[in-house]
């Protein structure tokens, strides 16, 4: 696919996702970015957001592209594992945590995340004072990280936009691909964040706790996936059904165990299943106009991503794995799945 191609493909996932799975991902570190708007006085309350939210979409824009270049450049090879991503999403939670904490006034926190401190003269959230609003010093790079942080949780079509720079097998295409798709998402993204960001200007402080609340569940939300991304959650839990295991499950000619799922945009049928153990096995995953993270199957327990075609049949050796429980989901670690071997 030459340049413009992959900018018209990279762009139109964008306007996709931005009105999708990537504001609902994101939302909480655009309001993060947004959240010193607050604290801007009556003539500044207009343009203040507009300024925040378009450095917050530049470093988002320049952290994409150069990810990227660097997946065009050496192809699969750059992909991180589950683990490593699962370990992202903890950080990034505890990155989302953290600001939240900040917003609800927390003052351990504001001051590790104030590098100049907070004086022993702050006044208490909501008290009308000035300590109910963060320095500027503390407020200048926060859009900047943020901006920066949202190549660490990425929504579903994200991984489709990182899936062609991959197989573009150019930095320069790889840069091309992530740049539009973050383009595309500009416009929506934009109009969030400057909304959200004069609200807070003009009740000044009074949505703050809600927004706070919101950050929080966004954080709890983005440490579970990291946490199955991982395979650090407990393995039990979920019944299987037994028709689907005889639907889904058979033996070929060979002896071979055939174990099928299908990944489809609304998850993965059936989600959970019991296959026999220590039998060799072979799992055939089929797509039927999938897209987005449902095009990439994980596997935590073996650190191991299956890319699938859009509709097709992908079939994956398991050997012959033993008595247990083995974990699956998408890429984003949203739609968790099992195939217990007994």
């Amino acid at each position: 696919m030459d340049v413009a191609g992959l900018f018209l493909a990279g762009a139109g996932a964008g306007l996709l996702a931005g009105g999708t799975t990537c504001a609902a991902t994101q939302f909480g570190l655009l309001t993060g970015a947004v959240g010193g708007a607050a604290g801007a006085g009556s003539g500044q309350a207009g343009t203040r957001p507009v300024r925040q939210v378009s450095v917050f979409l530049a470093a988002k824009l320049a952290s994409h592209a150069a990810l990227g270049a660097l997946l065009g450049l050496v192809g699969g090879a750059v992909q991180p594992g589950p683990r490593v991503r699962g370990t992202l999403l903890a950080a990034a939670a505890a990155v989302l945590a953290l600001f939240a904490l900040d917003l609800l006034g927390f003052r351990p926190v504001r001051r590790l995340l104030r590098r100049d401190g907070a004086s022993s003269s702050e006044s208490e959230p909501g008290d009308g004072g000035e300590g109910c609003h963060p320095p500027r010093a503390g407020r200048s790079g926060r859009p900047v990280l943020l901006g920066a942080a949202t190549v660490l949780v990425p929504c579903g079509l994200t991984l489709s936009a990182e899936l062609l720079a991959v197989t573009s097998r150019s930095a320069v295409g790889g840069a091309v691909v992530m740049a539009a798709f973050v383009l595309g998402t500009a416009p929506l993204f934009g109009l969030i964040g400057v909304t959200v960001g004069r609200t807070m200007a003009l009740l000044r402080g009074r949505l703050t706790a809600l927004l706070a609340v919101a950050l929080l569940a966004v954080s709890g939300w983005t440490l579970l996936s990291g946490l199955r991304l991982g395979g650090w959650l407990p393995s039990g839990g979920g019944a299987t059904a037994a028709a689907d295991s005889a639907r889904f499950v058979r033996t070929d000619a060979s002896g071979t165990q055939v174990v099928t799922i299908w990944a489809l945009n609304q998850g993965y049928r059936p989600a959970l299943l019991t296959a026999r153990a220590r039998v060799h096995t072979v799992l055939v995953l089929r797509t039927r106009h999938t897209s987005g993270h449902m095009r990439v199957f994980t596997i935590p327990s073996r650190d191991k991503d299956v890319y699938l075609p859009a509709t097709g049949e992908t079939r994956v050796d398991l050997g012959a794995p033993g008595p247990g429980r083995m974990p699956f989901m998408c890429a984003s670690g949203h739609f968790p799945g099992a195939v217990t071997f007994r």
